[in-house]
This record gives C-alpha cells, sequence and structure tokens, in this order.
C-alpha cells in the first residue's frame, strides 16, 4: 500500500521538524495521544478550543462533502483544505518491522492562522524499530507481537502545542509496500471515488484500523482483492485454505458466501457497501482473529455473532448508534471511532478487551465515560481512545457501586459518582416494584465487601405498609467474573451469610433474595458485590461456644467457627481454665485439647475455653474466649464392686468398690451369708474385711455397697457375690527321715498329718546340695512321688543330703501343702569293688569280644582293662596293647590257635583301687572263611589300555585265587575271555562295544574256597586315541624321483589319515608341499630336506598325535635343457624368453639385446655385432618409445636366438589427472600422457553444483582456472583429453571433484561494548569487521548471521572461569542483579550464507558495579480495618540491600501533614484505633549494604476504616447515646509491674454524649463511688499501650487519669471508638485532640 511522501510546502508555510513518535503495537492507533500539551503558560480556554477542534470537525470543513479517501492509501482529488496529493512510498509489513517509515504532514493552505501554527508530525524513526526483533507469525495470535508503546502526552512540555491538521495521517494498517506492484496487484489508484462522505475527516487513518496485507503468505492462503469492484462474493475464488482475505474498497453489500471461509485468519471488508445487518454467516469463521468492518453504512452490530478467537474488530466511520453485539471472549482491540454511538445499553461482554476506542460518537459527552469504560470492561481494559488509562478516572470508577455496570446494561444515565448509589438503586427499585409483594417495598439490597475465606453478609430489607402474613426470604448466591458477568450459581450457598474461597478472589458475587409471601413465590431481587478480595491471612474467630452437660463426667467440646481470611487452615492453640465463683481463673494442667473430661475438682466452678486461631503458616489470630456456668456433681455411685482373696475357711476377705459422684461421705458397707433356703443374713456392717469361720463353709457371702456423699446423698447400692465357701485342706506336721545316710541303706519317712483323715498321701525323694532348703526348684528328684514311704539310697546320691517331700492327702482325694525334711548328713560311700565279670562273642578270627562288669564302692573312676593271648591256660599271656584300656576286642589273625583272656581292675573316682579280676575264653581262636571284602575292576574301558581286578582278601593266609574275564554286549549276552586268567587283561580292538567284569573266588592257603565273586561290569569299551606307532619313507632322494612313506596305525577303525609334505631349507625354513600320499621331488627340492607330518585319524574323526620323519638332502638330477621362446613385444611392455632348464640350478648366461632397422636375414653373430645398437644385456627388456618401428635381436653367449619387429605405438591416454590449488582462487590441471609422442592436447574445466550436475564452463580451455563467484558451493572438474602426435585422440580423463568451493571465512577484528557495566543497565556488543576489499565484499553478499553468547564469570584472577548463560544469546544484554561483582564476557561468532562459522570472538567486561539504589512498584498490603496488619513491599534494585529505612506516619485525609509514629520503622505495622480516619504512610528509602542511600520513596493506604464488626456495635452505641462498661482496674499502682488477675479490680466506665465517669461497684460494706468523671473538652484523650491489647489510659486532666484494662482487643477498641465517636459527634473535639497530637 502507498503513503503518503512530504506534500508540496505553500510559499509561507514554515519548515517543521519531525518528532519522533514510538510505535503504538500492531495497529497504528493515531489520536490525541500524539497531540504534544501547550506550555505551562497557555490560557486554559485555548486547551479547550484544542481539545474540541480535535474531537468535532469544524463546520468549514463540513460545508461541502469531499469524495472519501480511497483505503489504499490514494486521494482522488486535492481537497478544499488544501492537503496535497499524495505520493506512494513504500511501509512495513508484519515481517519487516525492522524498516523505516516516515510519515509527514503538512498544514492546510487555507486554514485559519491559529491552526497554521499547530501541526503534527508523526515519524517511525530507526532507531525505535532497530530495538525490536524481527517479527514472526503465531499460531495462536495476530496481535501480541510487538510491544505496543505510546508516546507520553506530557512528554514534550515546554514546546509548543500543535493540534492535528486535515491532512491524512495513515496508519502502518493503512500502508501496503511497493512490492504488491511486483506481485500484479492492482492498486486503487486507478479505482474513482464512489461514495462521499459527509465531513473531509472521514479519510482520517488515526480512526480507520485497517490491516497490513502479509505479503509473505503464499498464493495458496492469501486472497488480496482491494479496489477491484467486485459486489459479490460469488465473484472471487473463494476456499476452505485462505487464512488472509483483504476486500477492501469494492462495492460488496452481502456476507452470502462467506461462509466457505473456515480457516480464515484475517478478513478485510473495510470501505464497502454494507448497511443492514446480516453477519450470521461469519458464525462458519471460527478461527477469525481480526475483522475489519471501517468506512461502511452498518447501523447494528446484534447479528454479529460470537466468533471465540477474534481478537481485533475495527467497526469505525460506520452509523452504528449502540455497541450491542454477542459476547467476544478473546477480543482485545475494539475500534468504534466516528459512529453515531450515544448509550452504553448493551455493552457486550468483553472479558479480554483491552483497548477501546470511541472517538468522534456523541458518547464523548457523557461524563466519566471512561470510568463507565472500565467498569463494563474490568481490570483487563489498558487503554482508552489510544491514551493509557486516566489514573484520576480510575479511581472515580472505584467510587461507583458494584451493580453500576449492570444498570448501565440495563440502560441506566450514568451520572456522577456522588449521586450514583442512591440513583442506582432507584433504577433497581422501579424494575422491582411490579414484582414485589403487595404492601411490601425494597429499603436496602446491598453486600458486605467479601475477603477470602471471611463471612460476606448480604442485607435485603422489606418495608411493610400494611399487609397480611410472613414474609420469608429466601438466598441464592451466585460467582461471576471480574466484573459483574457471568453468574454460576455456587451450590449449597443458600443462606444470608457465604464464605468466599480461595478460587473465588477477584471474582464478583452476587446474591438472589426470593421474597415468599403466605406461600407464594415472587420474582426475586439481587445485590452485586465487589470482587472478593484476598484475605489478610490472620485468622479470626467469629463465634466460639462449649457444647456437652456441665456434669461432672461427662466431655465438653469446644465449638469454634473460625474466619481463616486467605491463610491455610492449621492446628489453633486452646486452653481450659477453671474459676471458682470468689477466685480468678486457673490454667487446667494438661487441657489443651478442644475436648476435656469433667472432674470433681471443677464441681462448683464454671470453665473459660481460650481459643487462638493458628493458619498453617504460622499465622495467630486474636485469642478469643467463653465462660461456662458452674459445674454440677454428678449423682453418688459405685461401680467395679468387687471380693478380694481366697475363698477358704479361716481367710480373710476384702470388699472393694469404685465411687462416683462428688466428695464421698460416709457409705455404708454390708456382709451377708447365703442362707440354706436362699436368703442372706446379715453378719458384719461398716468394716470392708471379713474373716472367713467354720459356720461360712458351703455358703456364698454377698458383699453390699451403697454410696452416700458428703450432703447425705445416697445412690443406688451395688453387691457381689462370692462363689461357695471351702473348708481349710490338710497339713502336714513333724517331718523327719528315718535310717542310716550310707551308699545303699534303706530309710523312710515320718510324719504327723492333719485336717481330717489322712488317705493316700505321697512323698516323694530328692537329693540336696545343702541342707538349707529354700525352693523345689534347687532340688534334683531321686524318685517320683509314690505312696511309698521308704526307699534305698543310691549311688547317685553318694555326697548329698537325702530330702523327702510329703504331700497330705485326703480320703476324698484333697491334696494339701507339701512339707519337707532333710537327712542329718551327707550320704557316705563303700569301697571299690567288683561283683561280675565276664566276656561275651564268638572266639573266632574277626568276631567281637564284649567285657562287662558290675562296680561298687562310690563313683567309678578310670578303672583299668587289659586283653592278653595265651599259648597255654595256664601261662600270663601276652597283653594285646591295641585293646588296651577298652571293653570290646576283634579278634585278628594273629589270635588264631591262641586264648584270649581280660583282666579289670575297679578304681573309685577318688583314686582308690581295688582288687582285679580276670576271665579267660574256654576255646582256642578259629580262623575265618575265605571271604573277598572287595572286588572291583579299576582301568578304563579303552582299547589298548590295562584293566585290573583289585581285591582285599579276608580269612586266614590267601591262597592261589582264581579269576575269570568275561565279555557282555549290550543284551546281556556274556562270553568268557579265552586265556584270560590272571589279575589284568589288556583290552584288544575286537572288545569295543563289550562291557568287562571279572569273576573271583577265593583261595586260602590250605585249600579252602571261598564263594565265588563278580564284579559289576565296566564300559562300553571306546576305542582308543588313534596312534601311529611307526613312520618311514620310501623311494630315491634324487631330483625328478618320487616319494612315499609306510606308516602302522593302531586307534580303532582307521580314517582319513592326514599326510603333509614340507621342504626344509638350510636355514631352518620350512615351505608346505602338498597332502598328496606321496610327492614328486623337482629342482626347489635339491639341497633341501623333505618333512612328512602324519596324522592318524580315526574313523569317527578322532585326530591322534602327529608323527614326523625327515629325509636325507635331496640331490640334484643330471642336467637338461628345453626350448627358448621370445613373446610378442609391445611399448613399455616388459618382454622376457620363455625358457625351460632341468638338471638342479641353472648357471649364470650371457644376454645381449640389439636394436635394428632392417630386418636382417643372416643371424650371424658378428654381423648382428656389427649392424645393429647393443640396447640391453639383461634376461629381461622393456622398449621404450626410441624402440617403435625398429627390430629386437636377443642373443645367448655368442649365438642369436630371436628377432621381433615392433611398429606400433601405445594408444594415447592420460593418468593421474588431478587438481592443485596455486593460491585461494587460482587452480591448476595436471595429468601423466602415455603412447608416443603428444600432440595438442585438450583441456577443459567443469563445475558441478550439489545435486551432481555439471556443466562445462565457457572459456576454460588452459591449464589454469580462476575462480569465480559463480563457482560458490560448486566444485570444480579438470578435464583431460590425451591426443597423440599423429592426431589420434585417447579418451578424456577427468580429475576428482575439488573441495566445495568457498570464499574466504569472514572475520572479526574485535568486540567491543556499548553502555556502563553497572546494574540494570544495557550493554550492547558490536562488532569491527576488516577494511580489506575482500573481506568487505563477503561481508556485503555471503554474511547470513551473527550469534551471540553472553557468559558471567566465576572466581578471579587465575581461577576465573566463565559459565553460559543459557537464555542470554541476543545482541544486548541488561545487567542483573546478580551480576554484581562478577565479570561478564560475549561471544561472538558471524556466519555465513553457507553455514560456515567465522573465528569466535570474545570480549570481557570489567567487574559489574552495582546501580544507585532504588525502590519500585511500592505498595502497603492491607485490607483497610484498624484491626489489620498491613506491610510495605517493593522491589528494590541497585546491589544487595542494606538497612534500608522505613519510617511509618499518619496523615490526615486532604492534610499534608505527617505524623511520625514513633518506634514504627519495621516492615510490617499493625493498625490501631489510633489510625482510624488517617491514611497510613511509610516513607521507603533504599540504603544499598555499602551505606549509599537511594531516594526515599512514599506510599500511602486509603482512610482506615474501622472493623466492620466493631462499626456495627460502635455505630449501635452511638446511637443510643448512653453506654455502661465493665472493665478492670488496678490495684497495686506501681509502675512497670507486671498486671495480673490477682491485681486487678472490677470498675465500671459510663460514657455519654457530655462527659465520662469511671465508677468502683458497691459492695456489702461499702456504697458505689466515682473514681474519675470529666467532659470532653482538652485535654481530655484516651492513649494506648501498644505492647498490651488490653490497657487503655484516659486522661481528663493533668490530676485526672485512669489506667484500665479489658478482657480482649475487641471490647477496648469498643470502649475506645465510642469515646471518640461521642467526643466528635457531639462536642466537635479534634482527632488530634483525642489522639494527643499537636497540629
Amino acid at each position: 500500500m502507498e503513503t503518503p511522501s512530504e506534500p508540496s510546502k505553500p510559499a509561507d508555510a514554515k519548515s517543521v521538524k519531525p518528532r519522533p513518535v514510538a510505535p503504538t503495537g500492531r495497529f497504528a492507533l493515531g489520536t490525541a495521544s500524539s497531540i504534544k500539551k501547550r506550555t505551562d503558560g497557555a490560557a486554559p480556554a485555548e486547551v479547550g478550543v484544542s481539545r474540541s477542534s480535535l474531537m468535532k470537525p469544524s463546520p468549514s470543513l463540513n460545508a461541502g462533502s469531499v469524495p472519501r479517501r480511497s483505503s489504499t492509501g490514494t486521494a482522488g482529488k486535492q481537497q478544499d483544505n488544501g492537503s496535497s496529493a499524495v505520493a506512494k512510498k513504500p511501509s512495513p509489513t508484519l515481517s519487516d518491522g525492522a524498516k523505516k517509515t516516515k510519515l509527514v504532514s503538512a498544514p492546510a493552505a487555507g486554514s485559519k492562522p491559529a491552526m497554521e501554527k499547530k501541526t503534527s508530525v508523526i515519524e517511525r524513526t530507526g532507531a525505535d524499530l532497530a530495538k525490536k526483533p524481527g517479527v514472526k507469525a503465531s499460531p495462536t495470535s495476530t496481535l501480541k507481537k510487538v510491544e505496543s508503546k505510546t508516546e507520553s502526552s506530557n512528554g514534550s512540555s515546554g514546546r509548543t502545542r500543535r493540534v492535528a491538521s486535515n491532512a491524512s495521517v495513515p496508519s502502518p494498517r493503512s500502508i501496503t509496500s511497493n512490492s504488491t506492484k511486483k506481485l500484479g496487484t492492482q492498486t486503487s489508484s486507478t479505482v474513482p471515488n464512489r461514495r462521499k462522505s459527509s465531513t473531509a475527516d472521514s479519510r482520517d487513518s488515526r480512526f480507520m484500523m485497517l490491516p497490513q496485507v502479509d505479503l509473505k503468505a503464499s498464493d495458496e492462503v492469501r486472497l488480496d482483492s482491494r479496489g477491484h469492484r467486485v459486489r459479490s462474493l460469488k465473484q472471487l475464488r473463494l476456499s476452505h485454505a485462505l487464512e488472509f482475505v483483504y476486500l477492501r474498497d469494492n462495492l460488496l453489500s452481502s456476507l452470502e458466501g462467506i461462509e466457505i471461509l473456515k480457516g480464515v485468519k484475517v478478513l478485510d471488508l473495510s470501505f464497502n457497501d454494507f448497511k443492514l445487518p446480516g453477519f450470521e454467516p461469519l458464525g462458519n469463521c471460527i478461527v477469525l482473529q481480526q475483522l475489519y468492518l471501517a468506512g461502511n453504512q452498518i447501523t447494528s452490530l446484534a447479528s454479529l455473532p460470537e466468533l471465540p478467537n477474534l481478537e481485533f474488530l475495527s467497526i469505525a466511520q460506520n452509523r452504528l448508534k449502540s455497541l450491542c453485539m454477542a459476547r467476544q471472549p478473546r477480543l482485545q482491540v475494539l475500534a468504534a471511532s466516528r459512529n453515531k454511538i450515544s448509550t452504553l445499553k448493551g455493552f457486550p461482554h468483553l472479558p479480554s478487551l483491552e483497548h477501546l476506542r470511541v472517538e468522534e460518537n456523541p458518547l464523548l459527552e457523557m461524563p466519566h465515560l471512561e470510568a463507565a469504560s472500565i467498569l463494563l470492561i474490568g481490570p483487563t481494559l489498558k487503554k482508552f481512545n489510544d491514551r493509557d488509562l486516566n489514573p484520576n478516572e480510575a479511581e472515580v470508577a472505584k467510587q461507583y457501586p458494584a451493580h453500576t455496570a449492570i444498570c448501565i446494561r440495563d440502560g441506566w444515565e450514568f451520572c456522577s459518582p456522588e449521586l450514583a448509589a442512591d440513583s442506582t438503586f432507584s433504577f433497581l427499585l422501579e424494575q422491582w416494584n411490579n414484582n414485589l409483594p403487595q404492601d411490601y417495598m425494597v429499603n436496602k439490597a446491598y453486600v458486605d465487601h467479601p475477603f477470602e475465606e471471611d463471612p460476606c453478609h448480604c442485607h435485603f430489607r422489606f418495608t411493610n405498609l400494611g399487609g397480611e402474613g410472613e414474609l420469608v426470604l429466601r438466598y441464592q448466591w451466585f460467582l461471576g467474573g471480574k466484573t459483574p458477568t457471568d453468574f454460576v450459581a455456587i451450590p449449597e450457598a443458600s443462606s444470608e451469610v457465604y464464605w468466599p474461597k480461595r478460587e473465588d478472589v477477584g471474582r464478583c458475587l452476587k446474591v438472589e433474595c426470593t421474597p415468599i409471601l403466605n406461600g407464594a413465590e415472587f420474582p426475586p431481587i439481587f445485590a452485586v458485590s465487589l470482587p472478593v478480595s484476598p484475605g489478610t491471612g490472620c485468622p479470626k474467630v467469629i463465634n466460639l461456644a462449649v457444647s456437652g452437660e456441665l456434669v461432672e463426667g461427662n466431655i465438653l467440646s469446644g465449638v469454634p467457627e473460625i474466619a481463616w481470611c486467605g491463610g491455610t487452615p492449621g492446628k489453633g492453640v486452646a486452653s481450659w481454665l477453671r474459676r471458682r465463683w470468689n477466685g480468678n481463673a486457673v490454667v487446667i494442667d494438661g487441657a489443651e485439647g478442644m475436648e476435656y473430661q469433667l472432674t470433681i475438682n471443677d464441681i462448683n466452678s464454671s470453665l473459660v475455653f481460650m481459643y487462638t486461631p493458628v493458619t498453617d503458616e504460622g499465622v495467630k489470630g486474636e485469642p478469643q474466649c467463653t465462660m461456662t456456668d458452674f459445674v454440677k456433681a454428678a449423682t453418688p455411685s459405685v461401680s467395679n464392686v468387687h471380693v478380694l482373696g481366697d475363698i477358704v475357711e479361716d481367710n480373710i476377705m476384702i470388699g472393694r468398690g469404685k465411687y462416683f459422684g462428688g466428695r464421698e461421705g460416709l457409705s455404708k458397707i454390708r456382709w451377708f451369708r447365703e442362707k440354706e433356703n436362699g436368703e442372706f443374713l446379715l453378719v458384719l456392717s461398716d468394716s470392708m474385711q471379713y474373716t472367713l469361720t467354720k459356720e461360712d463353709v458351703g455358703r456364698h457371702l454377698k458383699f453390699v455397697y451403697t454410696p452416700v456423699n458428703l450432703e447425705g446423698q445416697e445412690g443406688e447400692s451395688a453387691c457381689a457375690i462370692t462363689d461357695v465357701v471351702k473348708k481349710a485342706p490338710p497339713k502336714v506336721f513333724n517331718l523327719k527321715i528315718v535310717g542310716e545316710a550310707k551308699e545303699g541303706s534303706k530309710i523312710s519317712a515320718s510324719a504327723t498329718v492333719k485336717g481330717g483323715t489322712e488317705g493316700s498321701s505321697r512323698v516323694q525323694w530328692y537329693k540336696a546340695s545343702s541342707s538349707e532348703l529354700k525352693n523345689e526348684h534347687e532340688l534334683e528328684a531321686l524318685t517320683a512321688s509314690k505312696v511309698s514311704k521308704t526307699f534305698r539310697i543310691p549311688l547317685g546320691a553318694v555326697g548329698y543330703y537325702i530330702v523327702a517331700k510329703f504331700t497330705p492327702v485326703a480320703p476324698d482325694g484333697e491334696v494339701g501343702e507339701p512339707a519337707y525334711a532333710t537327712s542329718d548328713g551327707l550320704v557316705e560311700t563303700l569301697p571299690p569293688s567288683l561283683n561280675f565279670l565276664t566276656v561275651t562273642g564268638e572266639f573266632s578270627e574277626g568276631q567281637i569280644l564284649t567285657a562287662s562288669y558290675g562296680y561298687i564302692g562310690g563313683h567309678e573312676g578310670n578303672s583299668l582293662y587289659s586283653w592278653h593271648l595265651h599259648e597255654t591256660e595256664d601261662d600270663e599271656g601276652t597283653p594285646l596293647s591295641e585293646a588296651t584300656g577298652l571293653l570290646q576286642y576283634c579278634v585278628t589273625k594273629e589270635a588264631v590257635g591262641k586264648f584270649v583272656s581280660f583282666k579289670c581292675t575297679p578304681v573309685r573316682d577318688d583314686g582308690i583301687v581295688g582288687v582285679a579280676r580276670s576271665f579267660i575264653g574256654k576255646d582256642r581262636v578259629t580262623p575265618g572263611m575265605p571271604t573277598l571284602v572287595s572286588l572291583e575292576v579299576t582301568g578304563e574301558a579303552i582299547e589298548g589300555t590295562t584293566v585290573f581286578a583289585s581285591k582285599r582278601y579276608w580269612g586266614g593266609e590267601e591262597g592261589d585265587t582264581m579269576f575269570l574275564w568275561i565279555l557282555a554286549n549290550s543284551d546281556g549276552t556274556e562270553r568268557e575271555i579265552e586265556g584270560a586268567t590272571s589279575s589284568s587283561y589288556t583290552l584288544k580292538c575286537d572288545d569295543i562295544g563289550f562291557y568287562i567284569s571279572v569273576l573271583c573266588k577265593p583261595v586260602r592257603n590250605d585249600g579252602v574256597h571261598g564263594s565265588l565273586v563278580s564284579t559289576e561290569a565296566i564300559g562300553p569299551i571306546i576305542p582308543g586315541p588313534p596312534t601311529c606307532q611307526s613312520l618311514e619313507l620310501a623311494g630315491s632322494m634324487v631330483e625328478g624321483d618320487r616319494l612315499t612313506f609306510h606308516a602302522a596305525y593302531t586307534g580303532g577303525l582307521r580314517g582319513s589319515c592326514i599326510q603333509e609334505w614340507f621342504r626344509l631349507h638350510g636355514d631352518g625354513h620350512k615351505d608346505k608341499l602338498t597332502a598328496d600320499e606321496c610327492l614328486d621331488l623337482d629342482l626347489a627340492d635339491v639341497d633341501c630336506r623333505i618333512e612328512l607330518m602324519y596324522t592318524p585319524v580315526r574313523e569317527d574323526g578322532v585326530h591322534g598325535s602327529p608323527m614326523s620323519v625327515i629325509s636325507d638332502t635331496i640331490l640334484p638330477g643330471e642336467p637338461k635343457g628345453v626350448n627358448f621362446i621370445l613373446p610378442e613385444c609391445l611399448e613399455d611392455n616388459e618382454i622376457s624368453p620363455i625358457k625351460t632348464y632341468f638338471g638342479g640350478k641353472e648357471g649364470t648366461g650371457k644376454y645381449t639385446w640389439f636394436r635394428n632397422k632392417e630386418k636382417l636375414d643372416n643371424l650371424e653373430f658378428d654381423l648382428v655385432v656389427a649392424s645393429s645398437e647393443v640396447v640391453g644385456e639383461t634376461l629381461k627388456y622393456k622398449p621404450s618409445l626410441d624402440d617403435v618401428g625398429f627390430y629386437l635381436i636377443l642373443s645367448l653367449g655368442s649365438y642369436t636366438i630371436l628377432t621381433l619387429a615392433i611398429t606400433l605405438a601405445a594408444f594415447p591416454s592420460v593418468s593421474d589427472v588431478h587438481l592443485e590449488q596455486k593460491s585461494s582462487d587460482v587452480y591448476c590441471g595436471l595429468g601423466i600422457y602415455y603412447g608416443g609422442y603428444e600432440g595438442s592436447s585438450l583441456y577443459r574445466w567443469y563445475r558441478e553444483s550439489s545435486d551432481g550436475t555439471r556443466l562445462h564452463i565457457d572459456g576454460a580451455d588452459s591449464v589454469t582456472y580462476e575462480v569465480t563467484d559463480a563457482d560458490y558451493s560448486c566444485r570444480l572438474l579438470f578435464g583431460y583429453t590425451p591426443v597423440r602426435s599423429d592426431g589420434i585422440h585417447g579418451e578424456e580423463k577427468l580429475s576428482e571433484p575439488s573441495d566445495v568451493i568457498l570464499p574466504e571465512l569472514l572475520k572479526i577484528e574485535t568486540l567491543i561494548f556499548k553502555g556502563s557495566p553497572v546494574e540494570r543497565e544495557t550493554l550492547t556488543a558490536a562488532e569491527q569487521i576488516p577494511g580489506s576489499e575482500i573481506q568487505q565484499h563477503i561481508w556485503n553478499n555471503y554474511k547470513k548471521e551473527m550469534k551471540y553468547q553472553w557468559f558471567i564469570s566465576n572466581g578471579s584472577g587465575e581461577d576465573q572461569s566463565f559459565e553460559p548463560l543459557a537464555t542470554k544469546c541476543s545482541r544486548s544484554y541488561k545487567v542483573r542483579f546478580e551480576d554484581i561483582g562478577r565479570c561478564l564476557k560475549c561471544e561472538c561468532i558471524v556466519i555465513d550464507v553457507f553455514g560456515r562459522s567465522g573465528e569466535l570472538v570474545s570480549a570481557v567486561t570489567a567487574p559489574i558495579l552495582p546501580g544507585r539504589p532504588k525502590i519500585e512498584k511500592l505498595e502497603i498490603e492491607g485490607r483497610g480495618f484498624h484491626t489489620n496488619l498491613y506491610a510495605v513491599q517493593g522491589t528494590y534494585n541497585g546491589g544487595k540491600e542494606g538497612k534500608s529505612k522505613i519510617q511509618w506516619l499518619r496523615a490526615m485525609v486532604g492534610s499534608p501533614d505527617l505524623i511520625s509514629i514513633p518506634g514504627e520503622i519495621g516492615r510490617t505495622y499493625e493498625a490501631n484505633v489510633d489510625d482510624v480516619g488517617y491514611r497510613l504512610v511509610a516513607i521507603y528509602t533504599p540504603v544499598r549494604e555499602d551505606g549509599v542511600e537511594g531516594q526515599p520513596i512514599s506510599v500511602s493506604t486509603e482512610q482506615i476504616a474501622v472493623e466492620p464488626e466493631i462499626y456495627r456495635e460502635v455505630k449501635q452505641k452511638l446511637d443510643d447515646g448512653s453506654v455502661k462498661f465493665e472493665v478492670l482496674c488496678d490495684k497495686d499502682r506501681t509502675p512497670k509491674k507486671a498486671q495480673v488477675m490477682g491485681h486487678l479490680e472490677r470498675r465500671v466506665l459510663e460514657v455519654n454524649r457530655k462527659r465520662i465517669k469511671v465508677v468502683k461497684p458497691g459492695s456489702k460494706t461499702s456504697f458505689p463511688s466515682t473514681e474519675v468523671r470529666g467532659t470532653y473538652a482538652p485535654p481530655f484523650h484516651v492513649e494506648l499501650y501498644r505492647n498490651d491489647q488490653h490497657r487503655f489510659k484516659i486522661v481528663v486532666d493533668s490530676d485526672n487519669e485512669v489506667d484500665l484494662m479489658v478482657q480482649t482487643r475487641h471490647m477496648r477498641d469498643l470502649i475506645i471508638l465510642t469515646i471518640r465517636g461521642l467526643a466528635q459527634k457531639f462536642n466537635s473535639t479534634s482527632l488530634n485532640t483525642l489522639l494527643k497530637i499537636e497540629a
């Protein structure tokens, strides 16, 4: 699109210096914000004239109609006001936001003199645009792409104010790039003016929001048909794929056919003929983001459907009377200037709107229109009529009631905020009155300001004008948006109070009140709240109660109702206190829970429950307490009545029971005995113990407990009945042991049994190590419990005491307590001896003989045993040493034929030796039967292995034992092996596959045979490893003969054995010759030896160990010769005669090569020598180029052998064709020619592109080539066509492609920083490039991009290192706080269009310095009430913050004076009643840690109000005019002494409209007395104690003052506010006086 160029100036026009204006975002919204203010001395009248001239068209300009300017930027004719023709000039598009554009307007020639000095020049400077990165298309939004900046309206103070002229100043949106012509788009300069506007200002593009054509979009998604006189959409080729459609300056009047554009994002329908509403077809364009309808005749937008993605809507210069349309959820900009809008009724809900423009509409005459817009749109609105929101208007908007926006949309006439409350309520009453119950009128309907998690009350009051029946109100709460719209019912919120939740913060509440009269339900009325404010986080108790019956033993529960006010609910602090009727409250130890069980100590006392709410964050609220009535004692009762003790005759029984019910008095205790008839007889009273008698045996007893308290009140009796009383068991007396305590003696137990007739009493005997009996567990039982009372002492009791346990038993089986008796002395022992001795067993070889004996005489020690062999029965015998000390003896072979005896000598454990005894066998020892104890075959079942029969013989001396070897096959068939009768056998080849075993019969030397024994068969027998037993060579060891061999093989069936022949040289080197069974000797074998390596191989492929044999030295054969042949000769082909020699090594022959031009017929040696030229004297010869066409003659010795003529040269060819780079841009082609003499060979150069295409370079026909720009990114090839001197052409050979031809790398000489290394400053990296011509050329033509990376330093000095800042990759870097004291490094690298990176260049800053201390965004947080905590918060900049200074002050509203609050220098401040009516001011002086101070900044709150709950109470008391308070006064007036409950006395504080009085109440001994009395006249004041929220002081004058105390801060604030309210309301006492503040 074209832009206006600079118009021709009239002769008397003055040049105007262009003033830079920052771009206003993606859409140029030129309005009065670009007009400079006049100087401070300008008269107010002039300002008014300027504003009117801007907002309304001049009458002189409306005199005649003017042709409408084509929206493409060209005026049809010169206008009457003198505006010049506009030239065409390119403008930026979305993709070239960095290009410069200047928009200049000239003053009108025919305007008034006052207007000649007032002009507006707007220029978009390159500096502003250079700071913005290129704009990229966003997939989701087409709006938020360029940061919006608007020139400050007061940025030109001191300069002459200029008013925008009537010359057109088009926005960037109304500009089309010259590239449009290149695309063949017809400009609007050829379109005649079709319509005329009512004013000349209709061409002003400041109000025409026109789109910028996206020239980068492809034709598939873009349609540009501007100015084509299109009358119907059917004339166009519309498709689903179109995204950008520009149909401006056409004749369209209907949207029929637009439905197909389902993917359109930008739709420009400006300057067409749309008149009647008919926008329903746009409902299909669901992704539409920008819609332009400016410059039409549209009268209503009611039919415009909801477009879910619409972000921009321009409807300027139409005939709209209102903005009524459907809800547009994402609309951000609405431009509706130059219409006929006169009302806000039906204003749509636009939750995302940020910019609203309604210039030049009748609506502008409405006062506070901007405030009304804020109320309708909400907090998203940022700009109004192309200006930032006026803070004053924002403040005005806050003064309107919450339901104002609803009233405006319903048609309420907007008025000033002072009248808005009554006016809007009256407006709503008019809507409600017709639907209210008869004779009822609404006189109150509002909602308290809601706070998070704080109860919010609604207030509806109806006045009954005489109607009958009871009016019932039903409530329903709703939750809306940030403005009072989109309300949704809140489930279960149907009471008068609603607690806003955390997710409700920032959203409006609405409550509907439905009146119900006599069952008839009427339409609801409603009230709307302000947006829910965040809670303070400080919880408070709304209500506190105690549930439970006040009777001893019951459990009381504390029930607090808490408003958490935005804090996280936590566990509060609870405590219980006990207060006597005439005493102070005392904390109950351990009673810190929500529940408490009443005890006896609580009787006749009242309980105090104190609760402090605490959030999870640790914030404590105000503690609250509540007191109960006096606790009563419970009715006396007793529980757990029972009897203790064994219910046996003569035992004492004890009665027990648990009393409950106050203090216990003389409770009644009685014992009853059961009679035979089942009744009970009283046997004892008033005693807890009872002794059982003989009369009680066989009877039940009953214990009765009747509780009685101190007052004598009886409770219900409780009893316990015992089991039947048992008689006493039998008992033992005079128990003793009778008899001698010696080993083997018999003793008995004697005793007397009492407790009835003795039955079968039992006795058990024990032994003990001590005569003193402690307990039965220390005794060792000798017998079980028996009826017999006698006992023989065993050996085990020797050295111990004997203990008798006597257990009495009655005839009926009842067992009594056992009794114990101990012997007088230890049990004695006898001398050692044997009472018998014998030997058992068979006296035969191999048998075992066992000796046994009987020992008496104490504990046996180590008795002595020995065995002897006797030749006769009478000799002494020979001892058997191996059996000495053993009771058993195994008869061995040595004992055969002899007698065997056993001898035993008894020995006691104390070493006493008794008399020895012997036993001898009657018969001699006989030998055993010959027997094989074991028999097995040892050895491996492998062919060739010897196996053995391993046996172990027993049974006398062995004779000739017999053996027999057996073979068995797999089916069990056995056969004997002939001749195999020895103890060993060698396995043969025939045994393979069989199993082998052996039979053996033992034979004694006297010929006695034993039993035949066989072994388990082993096998099967497997073949042995293949083995070569012998190897020898056969044949003559002479050249030409054949060698063979003979080998002896064993190891299973023979397979394909391997034989290898080797030649052994004298130096030890070995050559493998063949693997055949024979070897033919040749010349190479002469003087060498032959080795044969033979590897035996079994049939199954198993290899054995190889064996080798070496021959003698091979002798040469007789010398013998064969034919001599010369092959064909060609140039450069080496030739050698083919000859054969036999007979040892050939000797050294003499060879001579001759060259002759003629072919010789006579080849005699002398003739050849005389006529030919010698060319070689070796066996081989390589003809050269000189030999071409000559005959060659070879002679051996002096005899000529062969001649051959060479007639042709080789075919021309070339090899090793390659490139050499002589310099950066010069290449040379090289190659080696072959094939005769070279003629004029051909050279060519080729260029190969990246896709492999090769092109011949014209004119490149020499061996050198100089690179041009066309060769970049390609490869070069050199072509070489060899040509022989006779003109024969060979095949062209190409070299390998060169590397990709690229220019020099881009270089950066140095990198410097622009800007200061100071916190919050911006550093910009600037590179300096070399000045050489080549570098300048490649920088201008081949630079693609620059990449930057910023680093931050760690450490210092040699340890300094840098770490990258991942997100800092741009040219500029804004220094941060964390960078202070550290160095910044920027690395820069340049990349060319070929993707190559230049050398990395970097620069490092000096250490970053801290900036000047500064505090920003300072604010005070708090809810605005006198009970809240206020905190000052801000964003500090300027190094690390030190001890910044904060001072809290008070300021009277409307007064500039500040009153310091002593001691309040912290970040938080807890307000109190002294702050009511004042604004709180905090002065924040930022201080850096090094002491440097910044500029002090102040911030203030709104006027501090009374907390609503206290306010209601204070207002009630002020309305009453007189009130009494119960307070406490300190009896001990010692200064600084802590006040406790015991030092306080009750007082009555009487307050009325005239005076104040403190009265001491009367008692039984005194009358009431007045301690302090006074009026509110100065110096009367009330003082607070900031460190004690329960105390305050009333000062009447210097002589009359009193310190008072109350239980809660709530009560203290109520008293003080009531006093101050009465003093101000009825006595005109100033607030400063009441606070004792000197003005």
